[in-house]
């Protein structure tokens, strides 16, 4: 039997990420690994994986276990290699001529189309890319496995693939999965561990499930911890009482009972936990309102790919103020090519058949978040919506950008922060129209949920694409599905969910 034993293992790196993690993944135990953005999702994997040491504690693996580790990134060295010799060349030396075969078992039970393989790695998409790490570390066999972020980059069928191959091809060992998609934890984990830099929760539940005993067991906590601190004020109350009786008579008794109850109260104030607090990095959005009832109209519009060749076409749609519509549709159908579309119009170009109202101010963001300027600092870019420098640093921390960070190059940035970053440019742009293509990429599920929350507070107008499940689920008010080349509107987004699940 193959497992993996953490005892009091903690990771420090400018602060402490974790501390005191004590438990046992065995074979059978998928665990979801949750956590914000720089929380020690990656160096926990990369401990249990052994390149790097815990910095307390210890991990005991089963003798002769061998760990494959899926990391996020593909190494130069692949790039223009194809995606055939990519996963051969993971193979041992002695093995790469005799077992090649085993290159190709692999690439099928991946579903990979024939013309992929012999493709660069380098023109792959970057879900392929993702899908391709998976196949090195799956041709050598490993004992258990630990995937970092698997889902980044990979559209709603091929999510659904790597879901159904988790399940049907690790389900008998030991496997670790940091990811910040919800849908995803709760359809390949049964435990969930929540990282925390002084008490991490770790429960034999997916998800979801996770969560609500996480909600509960935080609720306790605050409770047990407004329960002691009263009892310390009792306490110093008391004792002080103690103290002017006993001066005033003369008692030294009573100033000794008063000594005893103030270390007591000590104690319990000592011994409270601080309770922990999720940082979403201050994600808020704002509406700017505007009285216009239609905001968008389009007619008898044609969407094509930038080469001219026709997608659908969109004959009436009017999106009007609080719609939160969401736009669904297989890989290439065409989604972001209506967006690109809406952003032209948007942004005063004349496109025929689409009328906009003058008050609509515009909120973009992309999947690359190309409204980043490619050069220059967080604080350049905040700095331009004509803040001063105390109010775009202030802005920046209310981010999540140590003081340190906020003068860096934006292309050093992790895409984490740059999803930040953009989410908080959003803001300051003070739009009452929201144009935005994957919002969740990269940020984690804290604020995914403040993301969530914002919009829904805000009854923020939206056009929405997303692959992320529970977002999509949680935010739309109308969606619209580009299905055999015309655009319709559906009541919901599970038939479409489920009609990709049914063509696996």
């Amino acid at each position: 039997m193959a497992s993996i034993s953490l005892r009091n293992v903690s990771i420090t790196a400018n602060e402490p990420l974790f501390q005191g993690l004590d438990f046992v993944i065995a074979d059978g135990d998928r665990v979801g690994l949750v956590a914000g953005n720089g929380r020690g999702k990656t160096s926990l994997l990369k401990a249990i994986a052994g390149s790097v040491e815990p910095g307390g504690g210890e991990i005991v693996r089963s003798r002769g276990m061998k760990i494959g580790f899926v990391e996020q990134d593909v190494p130069a060295a692949l790039l223009e290699l194809s995606m055939w010799e990519a996963v051969r060349r993971a193979l041992p030396p002695e093995q790469r001529e005799g077992e090649e075969w085993r290159v190709d078992v692999v690439l099928d039970d991946l579903e990979t189309p024939a013309e992929l393989r012999e493709r660069p790695v380098k023109a792959l998409s970057g879900g392929w890319q993702r899908l391709m790490l998976i196949a090195r570390v799956w041709v050598t066999e490993p004992d258990a496995l630990l995937l970092d972020e698997p889902t980044n980059h990979l559209d709603l069928a091929r999510i659904l693939q790597l879901e159904d191959w988790l399940n049907r091809s690790t389900r008998n060992m030991p496997v670790v999965i940091a990811s910040h998609d919800r849908a995803f934890l709760d359809a390949v984990t049964n435990r969930t561990l929540f990282l925390r830099p002084e008490h991490s929760h770790y429960f034999a539940l997916p998800f979801s499930r996770a969560r609500a005993a996480l909600d509960e067991a935080d609720a306790a906590a605050a409770q047990k911890q407004e329960r002691d601190l009263k009892e310390a004020s009792r306490l110093r109350k008391q004792a002080a009482k103690l103290t002017n009786i006993g001066i005033n008579s003369g008692s030294d008794l009573l100033v000794k009972k008063s000594k005893q109850l103030r270390d007591r109260a000590e104690k319990i104030e000592v011994a409270v936990q601080s309770l922990h607090k999720e940082r979403a990095g201050d994600i808020r959005l704002t509406n700017s309102g505007t009285h216009a009832k239609v905001l968008v109209a389009v007619e008898d519009v044609e969407v094509a790919t930038p080469d001219g060749r026709a997608l659908f076409k969109v004959p009436k749609l009017h999106i009007f103020q609080g719609d939160r519509i969401v736009l669904l549709g297989r890989n290439g159908a065409g989604k972001t090519q209506l967006v690109r579309l809406l952003h032209k119009a948007l942004c005063g170009e004349a496109v025929a058949g689409v009328r906009v109202s003058p008050s609509v101010r515009l909120g973009y963001t992309d999947q690359a978040m190309s409204q980043l300027p490619v050069k220059g600092s967080p604080a350049d870019y905040i700095g331009g919506f004509g803040l001063g420098d105390q109010r775009t640093t202030s802005l920046l921390a209310g981010a999540g950008f140590a003081i340190e960070k906020q003068s860096r190059p934006i292309s050093e940035l992790s895409f984490g922060q740059r999803a930040r970053l953009g989410l908080l440019g959003l803001r300051l742009a003070e739009p009452n129209f929201y144009l935005m293509d994957e919002p969740t990429n990269h940020v984690d599920i804290v604020g995914q949920e403040r993301l969530e929350e914002e919009i829904l507070e805000h009854q923020a107008t939206s056009v929405l694409v997303s692959h992320d499940r529970s977002f999509v689920r949680n935010i739309g008010t109308r969606y619209l599905l580009i299905d055999g080349r015309r655009l319709r509107e559906i009541d919901g987004p599970d038939a479409f969910f489920d009609a990709v699940a049914a063509e696996r």
